[in-house]
């Protein structure tokens, strides 16, 4: 039995997927997402010390900052000193936060860190951790 042939320019169903518009859109909102995650990452600014660290979820926890002025941070609220210890207990409970960060600008005193850890340590949270910028490690760096 002979085969038919098509005429030329005659198209028939075809059984692949084209995918060309939606890797082309995926890789849109990629680019779009790399650009604005890091302006999504709100807080206060600071420039915390470098250390052999590794990374927190931002969205665990209470995070506490201290800026170089020295004032104190929940989150993104100013909180002054004398209402730092009613207030701080309070905003963890209200969160139901088991762990509580501590964000201080490398600038700050050692004695005020360390009067803001206290008070955060008194407020009854299992765990309390300090925050600081990953450092590179350079291959012929002692560990």
């Amino acid at each position: 039995m002979p085969r038919r042939r098509r005429r030329d320019g005659e198209l028939g169903p075809s059984a692949e997927i084209n995918v060309t518009s939606l890797v082309d859109v995926a890789l849109t909102l990629l680019v779009i997402f790399m650009i604005t995650a890091p302006m999504m990452q709100g807080g206060v600014e600071v420039q915390v010390p470098k250390a052999h660290t590794e990374s927190v979820p931002s969205s665990e926890g209470v995070v506490v900052t201290v800026d170089r002025s020295g004032a104190i941070f929940i989150g993104q609220a100013p909180v002054r000193w004398d209402e730092f210890e009613r207030v701080f207990p309070a905003m963890v409970r209200a969160k139901g936060a088991q762990n509580v960060y501590l964000r201080a600008d490398q600038g700050v005193p050692y004695g005020r860190v360390v009067q803001v850890l206290g008070a955060m340590k008194a407020a009854d949270v299992a765990t309390v951790g300090l925050i600081a910028e990953p450092e590179a490690v350079s291959p012929s760096a002692p560990r």
